[in-house]
């Protein structure tokens, strides 16, 4: 099981993403399906990563209700919310705190998240002094590169595909980072799981 510093106080941001070779999160259109969850990356995630799973899926994939792990929060972009809204999905994390980071979205029309229209790294910098278990940060580019700075950790599904376009694993300036990889987890599928710490 993996845990956090939650008894230190050191609550920390996620940032845990499917991407593609050259880094890309997304189509140009926002749709991701040509980045499927292989057969072989489900039961891990199920056991390793049981809360990035959306709730829906959960008995299918065999993960208990609620799922235990280190996340108590789940962050999003408008884009990485609506894909879930089309199909009718309000809550796509509903074992989860979820806050939509938008300023086109109506709180009231979407009472199962909160809708947050402020600056983003104000709100995670006061999230992260708040007691609890640490954040995921679970997409989309433009709200990763708003908080690329707060992001404590950086965890990949790489997967091998090149889509030569699309949107990006983190849209912002050209700004070096450099992160030390902490582990790796290949599949038969070729998909890799790259986790990093700044």
């Amino acid at each position: 099981m993996i845990t956090s510093d939650i008894g230190a106080g050191l609550r920390k941001l996620v940032y845990f993403v499917a991407t593609t070779l050259d880094g890309f999160i997304a189509a140009p259109d926002g749709s991701f399906d040509f980045l499927p969850l292989a057969p072989d990356v489900a039961p891990y995630l199920a056991t390793e990563w049981p809360q990035t799973l959306p709730t829906f899926a959960h008995a299918q994939l065999g993960v208990a209700s609620p799922p235990t792990g280190r996340f108590d929060t789940v962050l999003m972009g408008r884009g990485t919310y609506q894909p879930g809204l089309a199909i009718g999905v309000t809550s796509p994390y509903a074992h989860l705190r979820q806050y939509v980071f938008s300023r086109t979205l109506a709180p009231a029309d979407h009472p199962d998240v909160e809708v947050v229209a402020g600056d983003p790294v104000a709100f995670v910098r006061d999230l992260k002094t708040r007691p609890g278990g640490d954040i995921w940060l679970c997409g989309g580019g433009h709200l990763a590169g708003q908080l690329f700075d707060e992001v404590d950790e950086l965890v990949v599904k790489l997967n091998p595909v090149v889509a030569g376009s699309g949107i990006p694993l983190v849209a912002r300036g050209f700004a070096p980072h450099r992160f030390t990889l902490t582990a790796t987890r290949p599949f038969d599928s070729d998909v890799v799981v790259l986790r990093y710490a700044r």
